[in-house]
């Protein structure tokens, strides 16, 4: 039998304190201030993810830098494109757990665009994306408030919309490879008033991972929106990985 100060050592070792953020398309971590807030508060240790949006390569490895970073296992934790990007970086060894913010759920072969393409958002803003003469997208300014953040005051949503960050064109059209939610577990928060993804897709793609869904009535920046019930979802699955 193990002393108990033994017992103890063990049991802090295996706790997650690590919380790791990959932000989406469009925008980039400093939406996730008042989520990380909230975490800290409780004692964890937040890490935003600024990748590049060149390339779903380029934006792993900008992941797996920070997670490298860890003193420890992590919760790993993706927004609509970052989900793509959490499911590949995912099968690092700190990563204990993934929550997806709604978000996209790949399966092996899968690119963002062929999962936004099998379930459009219904009644969707039209061209709401362009494109710049050298291949990066961005989201309509005009367009942003109502597919991006509805729930968010006016002047918020406007200066979201100019201080998007434009994603290159081959990140959308990347394949996912195996994804890490097929061997750890997962949670997904569904915004059920999403307009940039389908909410219904949503649900599909966490049901098929098997995840443990938590649905909320929130547009597309639901972090923004709603940062104490993102941050309550990151600690249940903190919490739950830990036992």
């Amino acid at each position: 039998m193990l002393p108990i100060a033994a017992t103890c050592s063990a049991v802090e070792a295996a706790e997650i304190r690590n919380i790791v953020i990959v932000h989406g398309a469009f925008a980039d971590g400093s939406g996730w201030r008042k989520v990380s807030d909230r975490l800290t508060a409780k004692g964890y240790k937040v890490t935003i993810v600024q990748e590049p949006l060149t390339s779903l390569q380029d934006d792993v490895a900008a992941t797996r830098r920070i997670l490298a970073l860890q003193d420890g296992p992590a919760i790993l934790v993706g927004h609509s494109y970052g989900g793509m990007v959490i499911s590949e970086a995912g099968h690092d060894g700190k990563v204990a757990g993934l929550v997806y913010v709604a978000a996209f759920q790949p399966d092996k072969g899968e690119s963002l665009g062929k999962l936004a393409g099998s379930k459009p958002v219904p009644n969707a803003q039209p061209d709401a994306i362009k494109a710049t003469a050298d291949g990066y997208l961005y989201l309509d300014p005009q367009a942003f408030p109502v597919a991006f953040a509805a729930d968010l005051p006016k002047a918020e949503a406007a200066f979201l919309a100019r201080s998007q960050v434009f994603a290159a064109k081959t990140a959308f059209s990347t394949e996912a490879g195996d994804p890490a939610w097929k061997s750890k577990p997962s949670w997904a928060l569904v915004a059920s008033k999403d307009r940039s993804i389908n909410p219904e897709l949503e649900r599909e793609m966490a049901r098929r991972a098997g995840s443990k869904v938590r649905e909320i009535a929130a547009s597309h920046a639901v972090y923004v929106s709603k940062p104490a019930e993102v941050a309550e979802l990151i600690v249940e699955a903190a919490r739950s990985v830990s036992k």
